[in-house]
């Protein structure tokens, strides 16, 4: 190897230790702080427990919840009877008796469903289902 070729070699191992960061041979830790023992303790405790039950509902939620649901259908169902009523009515299949009796049912039942939602303060635009992007229930 020519003498040149030597320098330039040693040139450039010291320009790659004066780039290289000095790695210390002693690091020491930092002391917690009391917080952070205290959420590592927290931490490790909530980890190691056993799970409760996520969903701890208010009992008057889940009343309200399970009626809306029921007047819910309920009210779905009665659309549905009288959509089949109108169209018997309309097919000659149904007698004035009949039509005068379903008639009374589905508004009685109207009123009943309407009563129910006033008790617990659920209004009628409430009674209806999401279904996403095949849109509302009613």
């Amino acid at each position: 190897m020519k003498r040149g070729a030597r320098r330039e070699a040693r040139g450039a191992r010291r320009k790659a230790k004066a780039v290289a960061p000095k790695v210390r041979s002693k690091r020491v830790a930092r002391p917690a702080a009391a917080r952070e023992i205290d959420a590592l303790r927290r931490y490790i405790e909530d980890a190691a427990s056993p799970r409760a039950p996520r969903w701890n509902a208010n009992q008057e939620d889940v009343r309200r919840s399970v009626l809306k649901l029921v007047l819910t259908l309920v009210e779905l169902i009665r659309q549905l009877l009288e959509r089949q009523a109108i169209r018997r009515m309309e097919g000659g299949t149904l007698s004035a008796d009949e039509t005068e009796s379903v008639g009374l049912a589905l508004m009685r039942l109207q009123e009943t469903i309407t009563e129910l939602a006033a008790q617990f303060d659920i209004s009628p635009a409430e009674l209806n289902l999401d279904l996403g992007p095949i849109g509302k229930l009613l």
